[in-house]
Parts: C-alpha cells; sequence; structure tokens
C-alpha cells in the first residue's frame, strides 16, 4: 500500500502579496513570450507589473529567484500527478513502476521548460538549492521496496541527483541530438538506472 505523500501546506500568504505574486509571474510569462530569457530583468518586470522594484526584489530576490518561481508555478501540476493522478505516475501502481514513470515526467518536464529552468540555475553548480520534490518522492517509493542492506536516504539522494536540473540541462546542450532524442535517451537511461537498483518494471517502456 502506497504511503501518502505531501509536500506540506505552503506559508500563509497575504491577500495582496498573492495577487501580487501572481501578477508578476503572469507578466514575467508576457515578457518571455515577446522575448528571450536574457531579456527578462527586474527592472522591465518591474516597469510591465506597475509594482515597484522594492516589491519585486522582495519577492524574488534575484533575477534567478524570478526564474525559479516561474517553474516553480509550473510544476504544480506535475505534484497534483503525482499526488492524485493516474498510475503509475499517481497512487495505485508498484514502487518500481512509479519511480520509472517519474523520471520520465521529470526529465519531460524539464525538456520543456529548459530555457526558464537554465536560467533559474544561473550560475549554480549542481547540487545547489533545489526544491526537496523529488528526493522526497523517490524516498518514500524506496521505503515501499524491499531492498536489503539499501540505505534508502543515501540512495534517495543518489537516485534523485540523476534528475537534477544543472546535470540535464547541461547533458541537453549536446548539440548533435534534437531535444526529443535526447529526451527519449534520458528516459531510457532513468528506467535502466531504476531497474537495475529495484528490479524490473513491470509497464512497458515508452
Amino acid at each position: 500500500m502506497s504511503t501518502p505523500l505531501t509536500w506540506g501546506a505552503p506559508h500563509p500568504e497575504r491577500a495582496d502579496a498573492a495577487r501580487n505574486r501572481q501578477r508578476l509571474l503572469a507578466t514575467a510569462r508576457e515578457l518571455l513570450a515577446e522575448d528571450r530569457p536574457g531579456c527578462l530583468t527586474m527592472d522591465r518586470l518591474a516597469e510591465r507589473s506597475g509594482l515597484g522594484k522594492g516589491t519585486v526584489f522582495r519577492r524574488f530576490g534575484t533575477r534567478a529567484g524570478i526564474f525559479q518561481a516561474l517553474l516553480d508555478d509550473n510544476e504544480r501540476a506535475l505534484q497534483q500527478e503525482i499526488l492524485s493522478g493516474p498510475p503509475p505516475l499517481g497512487p495505485g501502481a508498484p514502487p518500481v513502476d512509479r519511480l520509472v514513470a517519474y523520471g520520465s515526467a521529470r526529465i519531460r518536464f524539464l525538456a520543456e521548460n529548459q530555457d526558464i529552468a537554465r536560467a533559474a540555475v544561473g550560475g549554480r553548480q549542481p547540487g545547489g538549492r533545489r526544491p526537496p520534490m523529488s528526493q522526497i518522492h523517490i524516498r518514500v517509493l524506496l521505503r515501499e521496496l524491499d531492498l536489503p542492506g539499501a540505505d534508502v536516504d543515501l540512495l534517495a539522494g543518489q537516485l534523485t541527483s540523476a534528475l537534477e536540473g544543472p546535470l540535464l540541462l547541461q547533458l541537453f546542450d549536446t548539440p548533435e541530438l534534437d531535444r526529443p532524442a535526447l529526451t527519449a535517451s534520458f528516459d531510457a537511461g532513468w528506467r535502466y538506472l531504476v531497474e537495475r537498483v529495484c528490479g524490473p518494471a513491470s509497464t512497458p517502456a515508452g
């Protein structure tokens, strides 16, 4: 039986702060639709949104923080699929199948949001701060498996590193392969890794 997974309730937010956040995110998306990510700056976001620059800095801290907020907002749909969507990504499938499905979904998410994710990473190196969603979810699924002698917490961290944004984004820079081909290769590699560690999945590849 699957262990219920939650990421905790969001911090309480004043109504005006919530409105400002949504306004800033919507404005940031408008600017990205008009131009390349490099043109989205704190100054432009403040000017277009009609909010003070101080409000933008308090909300995001840095330019990279704008992109991290956009990425987190986009990731909410994936979180809902994991929590309550159909199996194998959602509850109800064997844990190995859910691990395979989660990695595939995470890889596709980063491929589809590559430009935003790259800007969110900024100058950070792999292993920098990231939302703990992957490691929490992977740890929960590993604990449902019988893995004698395994340090589940350590193993969850090692598997999470295979889905880290900085690492995958670096690999996405491979010029000789297009994005769909790279996504398929990463997907196959993740499945192979999980099945070598945890045993075969029952769901077919793809």
